[in-house]
């Protein structure tokens, strides 16, 4: 399995993450029943073969699933703490909302997770505006940040974000955030857009010394959909697999989040993230002339 160092963290990760999403949201991406005995042991499998086989960047949220995703991780990781890196998220709510409430929050995170910190804490979100971005930076939401950064319970900051924005940028260039989470992947590549070089946010976020990550690397189901409906010939499993080759083949990105329920899948993914002749040439894949 191929690492890569994240940004200024110093943190040594797997190019392939496991995400967290499908073990926690109830219909999201499948049918089972993720309270019922037999997912629990399924996906608590697949999250030690997970490990077994190099993947050491494990990604949650408290909002996935009500803490279920969270407390799967904890029962899970536990024996592996030492030996991974653990995120996990919290959501905004009210930029100037009390402290204590916001303390609580990552109490119970860290109960559920069956630690005493978690490695990178990011704050939830989806397209940051200026005005969130204005309350942000003046509000105490940061300062509660660094504080459970000086208390020993987060050891580095995040934040996550479903595409670019003003807001997003002005977040990043404030210096308060070691890692970033973005939407990137194969049709939605303007976090990153290698027509001409790149652009977009990863590479100002990459030059400011940050570490990043990529949520929906498989397009959270859509590109599956769609080669179903116009080649159904094609094997679904095919299509998955490009997407997310497209993105461990982009060298901005440190560690491309994968949500997997299964051995199966998680056998899979990391054969394919193990394997280098399996990537992309970006720029020749967008290259128009010959």
């Amino acid at each position: 399995m191929e690492h890569r160092i994240l940004g200024r963290t110093g943190l040594e990760v797997s190019v392939l993450g496991f995400g967290g999403a499908p073990v926690g949201l109830q219909g999201y991406l499948g049918a089972d029943d993720l309270d019922s005995a037999a997912f629990r042991r399924q996906a608590a499998e697949a999250l030690r073969v997970a490990v077994k086989r190099g993947i050491n960047y494990f990604d949650t949220a408290p909002g996935y699933g009500d803490g279920r995703s969270e407390r799967i991780f904890g029962e899970a990781l536990e024996p592996f703490r030492d030996r991974i890196v653990l995120a996990t998220k919290y959501a905004l709510g009210d930029p100037d909302g009390p402290v204590d409430a916001r303390s609580e929050g990552l109490r119970e995170s860290l109960e559920r997770l069956r630690t005493d910190r978690v490695d990178v804490l990011q704050m939830h979100g989806g397209f940051w505006t200026d005005e969130q971005a204005e309350a942000i930076l003046n509000g105490p939401v940061l300062d509660w940040a660094d504080d459970m950064r000086r208390r020993g319970r987060v050891r580095f900051t995040g934040i996550t974000a479903e595409g670019p924005s003003g807001g997003l940028e002005r977040l990043l260039r404030s210096g308060r955030f070691d890692v970033l989470q973005i939407a990137y992947n194969l049709i939605y590549q303007d976090p990153c857009d290698y027509q001409r070089e790149p652009r977009g946010v990863i590479p100002p976020a990459r030059s400011l010394g940050m570490g990043v990550t990529t949520m929906r690397t498989a397009t959270s189901g859509f590109l599956q959909k769609l080669f179903a409906e116009a080649f159904p010939e094609i094997d679904a499993a095919r299509v998955t697999r490009a997407a997310i080759q497209f993105v461990l083949s982009t060298p901005e990105v440190d560690c491309a989040l994968v949500g997997m329920r299964s051995v199966a899948e998680v056998m899979e993914n990391a054969a394919l993230a193990a394997d280098a002749s399996a990537r992309f040439d970006l720029r020749a894949l967008h290259r128009r002339y010959d």
